[in-house]
């Protein structure tokens, strides 16, 4: 499985070579850097640990110090786990860049969207109004919760005001389609979720 960390830079658009013009999300992924590998033998499963992100040696916990010396790694700010087939494959202390992915791959983007608040039922689940004149006195309600005294309470599941937003969102089969090592940065055609500089996952795609 191959997969890089990164983060949201923005939106823009490139032409290709036949002329069209592409919405691109441009990723910004500096080297990650393998901190831990977890093995079938030892932990139930094969992963490896990387870390990403500059942090401050000021900001990082003793435990985390500990953890990234004994990898001998600089700390990173993030930490995240990554299934692989064979582990024999990484070696702890290997930086994975932007290169792993060529133009023209298919990949799922993962992140968490963009946090709205408390929202009512028009704008979270697109509900209609009700009439703004004539003595109506049902606007923007959530309307009726349904069952009657049978059953006596509000069914489990109905669609009602809330939190909305902030939650882990993954868009299938992006297309790659400019990757450019030096800079470190990965253009992916259409939109991905998350606000600007958000931590990004991207991952080759399991349903191409």
């Amino acid at each position: 499985m191959k997969a890089i960390l990164g983060r949201k830079i923005g939106m823009t658009q490139v032409f290709t070579e036949d002329g069209n013009v592409v919405p691109v999300t441009v990723i910004e992924s500096g080297e990650m850097v393998v901190v831990q590998k977890k093995t079938e033998e030892k932990d139930g499963y094969n992963a490896i640990q990387v870390g990403f992100g500059d942090i401050k040696l000021k900001n990082v916990n003793k435990p985390k110090k500990g953890h990234f010396d004994k990898a001998n790694v600089e700390p990173k700010r993030f930490l995240k786990e990554f299934r692989v087939d064979n582990i024999d494959d990484y070696e702890v202390g290997q930086k994975i860049g932007v290169d792993i992915f060529q133009p023209g791959e298919k990949v799922d983007v993962t992140g968490i969207s963009k946090g709205k608040g408390f929202q009512g039922v028009i704008k979270r689940h697109g509900h209609a109004r009700g009439d703004m004149s004539h003595g109506s006195k049902f606007h923007r309600l959530r309307g009726s919760l349904g069952a009657s005294a049978g059953v006596g309470k509000v069914v489990k599941g109905m669609k009602a005001h809330g939190h909305m937003g902030n939650k882990k969102v993954t868009v299938l089969n992006l297309e790659v389609v400019r990757v450019d090592a030096d800079k470190n940065v990965i253009l992916l055609k259409g939109a991905v979720p998350g606000p600007k500089k958000g931590l990004i996952k991207i991952r080759e795609a399991v349903r191409k």
